[in-house]
């Protein structure tokens, strides 16, 4: 037999486009995605909730300001779609967390929080004055 063996988890069609952090980005990376499902013949159950996924990962990007690259993975064999929303530029990366042994390990956002908040005490508004007239 010389039947060529497709590799396991190997996605049959991939599709990836470079958007701007815009509204009108986040917009054309949801219609981009129903477009795309629906020329791979994905079912409408699929791509609406493709739709919806692909809709607030770029919204949530856009948030970000910081343009993203939108890709499909989709595997009808398996019956699996992988959507990914990701960083473009890929120049920032999270910074590592301190250790305890860290002076500054006692110091965490916690403790700005509980000690930094502002007085949350019901303040007098002033009073207007009537014009006069």
């Amino acid at each position: 037999m010389d039947h060529a063996t497709p590799h396991v988890g190997t996605p049959a069609g991939t599709f990836t486009q470079l958007l701007s952090s815009t509204r009108r980005g986040a917009r054309l990376a949801r219609l981009l995605a129903v477009t795309e499902l629906r020329s791979r013949d994905a079912s409408h159950d699929l791509t609406e909730r493709a739709e919806l996924v692909v809709a607030e990962l770029a919204a949530n990007a856009v948030l970000h300001g910081r343009c993203f690259r939108l890709t499909l993975a989709h595997d009808p064999t398996a019956g699996r779609l992988r959507v990914e929303v990701s960083d473009a530029l890929g120049d920032l990366r999270p910074l590592p967390r301190p250790t305890a042994t860290a002076p500054d390990a006692l110091h965490t956002g916690r403790s700005v929080t509980r000690h930094g908040r502002p007085d949350r005490t019901p303040r007098r508004q002033p009073q207007r004055t009537p014009p006069n007239g």
